[in-house]
């Protein structure tokens, strides 16, 4: 018997175990029940004959956030992870033969963009600066804060940055403020489709993403991206978490507007003070809790695209392709129409080709390639007629084309030892995903801050959610920061359940 008051996290993902972890640290006894086999959810990992891919994300950005999130527990996190820069941070390949090599190096992007045009160079640094600006206000006054209501989002001090920060304004029509070539405006917002946007319509306040990039690098833990899971379990299980496998939850069950305990698929009961929702948050709503409105409210608000994945184990090293690689389709604009109104594969699809051993020399058999490519589609939609075999067929068809064309690598199709393939369908079934959208709920001005869901149940008060469709939103270092904020609000408001050694002593301005 112990004590401690006790926390239940439904799902393993990276926002549920660091949420675990800083729970644990707070003296809670903590059990995680995760739905597959391990650890990880979208980030995690598969291994077959010598090849390592990761599944979801590949760019550690950000890294103070996840400095912090070591830290909080107690730990450094060059103690645990290897990170190796990434520069240049992207090869860009546009279907006329244009290259772009992303890099922090400003003597170069200045040759390079001059060559496009004379006077990108000048719009480059200024677009940094912009980016730079809209970082630093959104970190400290938007994202890494909760909004406990309405009045504290719209405040008198927050509404002339939500102005200075742009957010009415669409990413890719302020980023012609800056670049007059088409290309190079599609070469500074393609970096909306790491929130699942389309960045005719993602708020200008994106171009953050870039600054992030370019100012504080992108990064690569050895191992992959997996590893930086297998660093915070670790941690966690340091720390006391316990985590139950192969345990997904059929059922959440409330009275006195409380949550009550919770239910497995092998009838186990569950039961705690305190409940956190990692699993997709629109899930948790329609499918664990008891009817409710909310989840009709859920189903009806945008949701950020889905990919088509495929990972190739290769008989051979392409060393043209480098770590990472995009190629963006010639009619840009009528690409992200037919991914977000069609909710289809475009005519000219983008892509996105990883080759982790070109960092990291563990992650394919020696003279062999480890390749993860991604291809942005439309989510799953009952109305729109998917064929998905014809999409995964025209996509997989596409990519070697250009590979052909721009790259002279002809026998890739002949070289792939295994196929490993992922569509809307695979996110959805595997991971709860919601209308197989990848990077959950969208982000568009009345999606974020306040306006999307909150981090806690408005009637059941002991249940929590961390991970991307909740405040303040998806990507890792994001969810980091979901996790953190969830765990503030738990200790904020549940105070008689803490031993007098720690309770919560809010931070300024809280």
């Amino acid at each position: 018997m112990t004590n401690k008051p006790t926390a239940i996290v439904i799902g393993a993902g990276i926002g549920g175990i660091a949420t675990a972890a800083r729970l644990a640290r707070n003296g809670f006894d903590v059990t995680v029940l995760e739905k597959n086999s391990q650890p990880g959810g979208r980030c995690n990992q598969i291994v077959r004959e010598g090849h390592r891919f990761d599944i979801g994300p590949t760019l550690f950005l950000m890294p103070e956030v996840w400095e912090e999130t070591f830290a909080s527990l107690g730990e450094k996190m060059s103690d645990h992870l290897d990170l190796r820069r990434i520069d240049p941070t992207y090869k860009v390949h546009f279907d006329d033969g244009l290259q772009l090599q992303l890099t922090s190096d400003i003597g170069k992007m200045q040759t390079q963009l001059e060559l496009v045009d004379k006077s990108a160079f000048t719009g480059f640094l200024a677009y940094l600066a912009e980016g730079a600006k809209h970082y630093k206000i959104s970190l400290e006054k938007f994202v890494g804060r909760n909004f406990f209501n309405i009045f504290e989002y719209f405040s008198l001090t927050n509404l002339p940055l939500i102005f200075q920060l742009k957010a009415l304004d669409k990413h890719y029509r302020n980023t012609g403020r800056f670049f007059k070539d088409e290309r190079l405006k599609a070469a500074f917002t393609f970096q909306n489709m790491y929130l699942g946007l389309s960045p005719y319509d993602a708020p200008a306040t994106y171009s953050l993403l870039q600054y992030t990039e370019l100012a504080e690098g992108v990064w690569y833990p050895i191992g992959g991206m997996y590893a930086g899971i297998q660093a915070l379990v670790r941690v966690a299980e340091k720390l006391g978490v316990k985590f139950v496998f192969n345990s997904p939850v059929s059922r959440i069950r409330a009275a006195n507007g409380k949550v009550q305990n919770v239910e497995t698929a092998d009838g186990k009961t569950w039961q705690a003070d305190i409940f956190v929702g990692n699993a997709d948050l629109p899930y948790i709503y329609k499918e664990l809790l008891p009817k409710n409105s909310e989840a009709e409210k859920l189903d009806k608000k945008l949701y950020t695209c889905s990919t088509i994945m495929f990972y190739w184990g290769v008989k051979k090293e392409y060393p043209q392709i480098a770590h990472h690689n995009v190629f963006l389709a010639g009619d840009y604009k009528a690409s992200f129409d037919q991914i977000f109104d069609d909710h289809s594969l475009p005519d000219q699809p983008s892509f996105y080709i990883h080759a982790p051993s070109r960092t990291d020399v563990q992650a394919a058999p020696v003279g062999q390639d480890t390749l993860y490519v991604l291809v942005p589609v439309g989510h799953l939609n009952e109305e729109t007629k998917q064929d998905w075999d014809a999409m995964v067929n025209r996509a997989r068809q596409t990519i070697f084309e250009r590979l052909e064309k721009e790259m002279g690598i002809s026998d890739l199709e002949d070289q792939i030892k295994f196929e490993i393939v992922y569509t809307p369908n695979d996110w959805k079934e595997q991971f709860n995903l919601q209308k197989g959208a990848a990077f959950g709920l969208s982000h568009n001005f009345w999606q974020v801050g306040y306006l999307r869901p909150q981090n806690r149940h408005a009637e059941l008060k002991n249940l929590y959610f961390s991970g991307a469709s909740t405040h303040p939103g998806t990507g890792l270092p994001i969810v980091l920061l979901s996790a953190r904020l969830t765990t503030e609000r738990i200790l904020k408001e549940n105070k008689a359940l803490q031993p007098a050694s720690l309770k919560f002593a809010p931070a300024a301005g809280d």
